[in-house]
């Protein structure tokens, strides 16, 4: 706001800030100007201070909310509409502000593997209901088995979480202990499971509510939709789009009002199945819990093998997905970050594992077959029966699916980050939104999420195949990458904790053999495909950079150009005020000029020579007569005609632009120059001005 400063005794005139070159440019932006008082020899300076702006220093500023706000009335519409959707924009000094405790960082973190036990039991029978109805019972041990191994990766990952504080997971453990390219293998790797991981979970979800309406007796209003939108995508896949349209707009608020929004479910969650386990458990001990409906009696289809057991460990391993994301997230933990993120970490591996085994102890009690109803559904059915418990259960189910697909939503974007800091992936990943989230990331996660989804018609089963051999690849090259790090630390322990990382090593690459195996002709070799394509992706970026940095980098003793050779060329179709002002503009910036003018009509060429002789005629006119009604091709072939005669001399071309009164009046005009600047601005040693005029109402 302008206010004002007496200069004291009357009759002494106050200083006055003036500028040496005699610019009329004040880059301090505080300006001061002479005003006479009420009495005879009284003067004033008025002190204009910047809207917007703080002045922090000499040529330092610090802008204020008001320098955010866009002048357009078009920009600020949208300005408004996003701060309804997003929220106002967060300054960097809030940002210790948006870091997650464990009670929110459970919900956000670990969600994905929290969820996993409500399929993860589901993904394993449907394997051995192949072998008959007696085969099902494997599945306990298959549970049992997979919580062991994750027991192991839960322990090497606390090590990586303390290790590596900076966040980046497997793909800082692999770069710095095992090279360029096993790290970007194992992004690539991520990069598939963060993916799936949205795909999976909003599908799962899906799958809640429609069980829910199956046991309701409202099953058929999902025929009837289908039927009702012939042509159009299933109903359950809409909803998985709408879903994960939520969980993008959510995250894009930032960390901890997402972390508050996904606690209520997580713990919902939580609360519901150890409901579940505690009242099925006591059921089953005293004889009384059994299935609302009896299970089928399964055809035998093939006989108990091994590569039928281990497909099936392999199919319930999807239960450790989610694991990776905690250790890329440690920045976002309060401090101390890598202790609560190990806290996090325990804490998650307690629920996944009681609650996998649970859930996998009741289905094999009540010898229980996935069907139209899930193995998770058809549990809580038995327990609760069809009341309102049941439901709400139900709801809390597809709560946590949903918002297990949050743990990508916070992992990917900050491994994009960091690949991007490294150079691997566009820059625009590195950089955060208003509310201090990497919404580049998210965005770009949701679009890819939305396309899987749509692409296999949000088939869970299908989904699941491609899975785990991403998630255990990773796995894989992090605890390897850890046994390489302690025996160079040698810290306190080392020993044993590169046993425990040597030991999570040597299991993860076994089940990621497992799973390439046994799910290969399922849909596995699209991971397969995909992971050496992506590297090659961000190879290619980083070496885009490479070039970029090498060409514009500046070398000491190397002649460097003070001043260009430039001519400037200015195509008019017009004397006008518009074309007029371009001229002037010329004329401050060249001593080299000419106006061009592209001729399909020679009537109207005559009267530009007249009009140019009369306003302007310090100006070289040079005039191109067309054949046609084309006028952007012979004007192109002309401007390469004097670039080819000094191709080192810049070619600045000044287009003459009016903008109109209203944004709907430019429908009513070509806009050659705009289409005429998209031309030329890519051409080598060609700059591109437009001199704006603006028209009034």
């Amino acid at each position: 706001m302008p206010d004002s400063e007496s200069t004291g005794s009357p009759g002494q005139k106050p200083p006055v800030d003036r500028k040496p070159d005699g610019s009329k440019l004040n880059p301090d932006l505080i300006s001061r100007e002479q005003r006479q008082g009420s009495r005879p020899g009284d003067i004033f300076v008025r002190v204009n201070r910047p809207r917007g702006f703080q002045k922090v220093g000499p040529g330092h500023f610090l802008a204020t909310p008001e320098a955010h706000i866009p002048q357009g009335r078009a920009d600020r519409l949208f300005l408004a509409i996003k701060r309804i959707f997003i929220g106002r924009p967060l300054a960097k000094v809030e940002e210790s502000q948006e870091r997650l405790g464990v009670a929110k960082a459970l919900a956000v973190f670990g969600s994905d593997a929290i969820s996993s036990s409500a399929y993860a039991t589901e993904a394993a029978l449907l394997i051995l209901m192949t072998a008959g109805s007696a085969a099902l019972h494997i599945s306990l041990y298959t549970a049992v088995a997979v919580s062991v191994v994750f027991a192991i990766v839960v322990l090497s990952y606390r090590q990586i979480v303390y290790a590596y504080p900076q966040g980046g997971g497997a793909y800082n453990v692999s770069k710095t202990n095992l090279g360029k390219m096993p790290s970007l293998i194992a992004a690539a790797a991520l990069v598939i499971d963060y993916i799936l991981t949205v795909a999976v979970s909003i599908v799962a979800g899906v799958q809640a509510i429609t069980s829910a309406l199956i046991v309701s007796g409202h099953g058929h209003w999902i025929q009837i939709l289908n039927d009702k939108l012939p042509g159009v995508a299933e109903p359950a896949v809409v909803l998985c789009l709408v879903f994960i349209g939520l969980m993008t707009l959510i995250n894009l608020r930032g960390v901890r009002e997402s972390g508050t929004v996904f606690s209520i479910p997580t713990y919902l969650f939580i609360m519901g199945m150890i409901a579940v386990l505690a009242i099925g458990i006591f059921k089953a001990i005293n004889g009384t819990l059994a299935p609302a409906s009896p299970p089928p009696v399964l055809p035998v289809l093939a006989p108990v093998t091994l590569w039928l057991v281990l497909h099936a460990f392999s199919s319930g391993a999807v239960a450790m997905t989610g694991t990776e994301a905690i250790s890329n997230g440690v920045p976002s933990f309060k401090p101390p970050e890598s202790r609560n993120a190990a806290r996090t970490m325990t804490l998650m591996a307690v629920c996944l594992s009681a609650f996998f085994l649970g859930i996998s102890f009741l289905a094999n009690h009540m010898h229980l077959v996935p069907g139209t109803e899930t193995i998770i559904s058809q549990t809580a059915l038995a327990v609760f029966g069809p009341n309102i418990i049941y439901y709400i259960f139900q709801i809390a189910t597809m709560g946590i699916l949903v918002v297990a697909a949050n743990t990508a939503f916070s992992g990917f974007p900050r491994l994009a980050s960091v690949l991007a800091a490294d150079g691997f992936m566009p820059r625009q990943f590195l950089f955060k939104g208003d509310r201090l989230a990497f919404s580049t990331g998210i965005l770009a996660l949701g679009v890819a999420a939305s396309v899987l989804v749509v692409l296999f018609q949000g088939n869970i089963g299908s989904l699941i195949n491609l899975y785990a051999i991403g998630v255990f690849l990773a796995f894989s090259l992090s605890n390897s990458g850890m046994v390489i790090h302690w025996f160079r630390a040698k810290t306190r322990g080392w020993r044993i904790n590169m046993v425990v990382n040597g030991t999570a090593a040597v299991m993860t690459a076994i089940i990621l053999v497992i799973a390439i195996a046994t799910k290969f002709t399922e849909g596995g070799w699209i991971v397969i495909v995909m992971a050496p394509l992506i590297v090659l992706l961000l190879l290619a970026t980083r070496d885009h950079y490479d070039r970029v940095a090498a060409q514009l980098r500046v070398i000491e003793g190397e002649p460097l150009p003070s001043k260009l050779e430039h001519i400037t060329i200015l195509p008019i179709d017009d004397v006008n005020r518009a074309s007029l002002r371009a001229m002037a503009f010329v004329r401050s910036i060249s001593s080299e000029s000419l106006v061009l003018h592209v001729s399909t009509n020679p009537e109207r060429a005559e009267r530009l020579k007249r009009k140019m002789a009369k306003f302007a005629p310090d100006f070289k006119l040079v005039i191109v007569e067309s054949p046609t009604s084309s006028f952007v091709q012979p004007m192109i072939t002309y401007i390469n005609a004097i670039h080819s005669q000094s191709p080192d001399t810049l070619v600045t071309i000044v287009f003459p632009e009016f903008i109109p009164a209203h944004w709907w009046e430019q429908f009513l005009h070509n806009r050659t120059a705009r289409r005429l600047y998209r031309v030329f601005e890519k051409h080598p040693n060609v700059a591109v001005v437009l001199v704006p005029y603006q028209l009034v109402k």
